[in-house]
């Protein structure tokens, strides 16, 4: 039988590009949570595990997330068969409550290494395999900034990187973010879509005032504007507002997708591999929305480049995916992490088509971003533009 002969796991520490400012944190660079896995024929699986702003954002933190596979999940995988992906989880499963992120990072390394053992892509191993080759890709404008969002929006438009918009509001009054919003969308106008994300921020009452201002100023869809267990309020705001609201921070996993989906709690659905647990989970919750007339949107943690790899492998395997995906995380750090970055272009993400994932770490910058690290410098820098 084939084994795992050795676990991986460490942090690294990579800055954004600029302030990133949510509802809950202001972030300033990233910590990613990657996994090397290998068995014992010689093979190398990657995973990562990805959150935002620490515990800010939800049960997971980067440091935890390490401390979960090293010390729980790990001595159960040693004992798994590799090649039995959906075995070795549900044993995971059976020994670690909770922890989906840390679930996330060991499934994408296990089901990597299965894609390669067979030499096929990840998305061949999930569902039907893929019906799409690329995604399309939002950009969240969150400076905080109305006149920078609206330059930054300019700019990737220009570059025809981006025309689908999110934007982070919920730190200032109802009408004040409105206001704000409402600027974007006049200087976009129909040369993109603009979305709002509220990360709960909102009370049903703020909420049933933000969504009727928002469809008033052309916003698209409004993004977990109340708390994660009010479905009920949920309910209400998705049946009174034409402007739809999609569930996200309420989504971990397909229980939750099946009772949001059984109340109509939600009309468009965030699909996150980390919060779902993994890319296996992550395709259930799109198939309990798909059977419950719910749209689909592949959401993001802000991960790197693996943990984008793998979510796009996910989305590439999705029925429908109307309201396209948020999936880019490695643009928004000052370095990518990747051997070969992935490929942005006319408004999508290309789905990689190696084995596996498809993708390869730069070992110069990761080692020089580990938190434990001992290499002094980084012998090639490459900032973005």
């Amino acid at each position: 039988m084939v084994t795992i002969a050795e676990i991986d796991t460490f942090i690294v520490d990579i800055p954004t590009i600029r302030p990133h400012v949510l509802a809950m944190a202001t972030m300033h660079h990233q910590s990613i949570v990657l996994v090397r896995m290998r068995d014992s024929d010689g093979l190398e699986g990657i995973g990562e595990g990805t959150t935002i702003g620490g515990l800010s954002y939800g049960e997971e933190s980067p440091e935890g997330i390490k401390l979960a596979i090293d010390s729980y999940i790990a001595p159960v995988l040693r004992t798994c068969d590799p090649t039995r992906v959906g075995a070795a989880m549900a044993k995971v499963t059976q020994s670690v409550f909770g922890n989906h992120i840390a679930k996330c990072a060991v499934e994408t390394a296990l089901l990597d290494l299965a894609g390669k053992r067979l030499g096929v892509p990840v998305s061949e191993l999930i569902g039907g395999g893929r019906v799409r080759d690329s995604l399309p890709v939002a950009w969240t404008l969150a400076s905080g900034d109305t006149a920078r969002d609206i330059e930054e929006a300019e700019r990737v438009l220009d570059l025809r990187r981006h025309n689908i918009f999110k934007l982070k509001i919920g730190k200032r009054s109802v009408r004040d973010d409105v206001s704000h919003v409402a600027a974007i969308k006049k200087a976009v106008g129909d040369r993109g879509s603009v979305r709002v994300d509220v990360n709960q921020n909102w009370d049903e009452a703020q909420a049933d005032l933000g969504m009727r201002l928002l469809q008033d100023a052309g916003v698209d869809l409004v993004e977990q504007p109340v708390a994660r267990h009010a479905h009920a309020s949920m309910a209400r705001l998705s049946a009174k507002h034409i402007v739809p609201l999609m569930a996200d921070e309420a989504l971990h996993g397909p229980c939750d997708a099946f009772a949001i989906a059984a109340c109509s709690g939600a009309r468009i659905f965030a699909v996150k591999i980390a919060q779902s647990g993994g890319l296996l989970p992550a395709h259930a919750v799109a198939t309990i929305a798909h059977a419950g007339g719910v749209g689909l949107y592949g959401g993001t943690m802000l991960e790197g480049g693996v943990g984008t790899a793998a979510s796009a492998h996910l989305c590439a395997t999705l029925p429908t995916l109307a309201w396209g995906t948020e999936l880019f995380g490695p643009l928004l750090l000052t370095q990518d992490i990747l051997a070969e970055p992935l490929r942005y272009a006319d408004f999508e993400l290309a789905v990689p088509t190696g084995p596996g994932l498809g993708v390869a770490l730069d070992e110069d910058r990761v080692a020089f971003h580990r938190r434990d690290r001992t290499a002094p410098t980084l012998h090639v820098v490459a900032e973005r533009a």
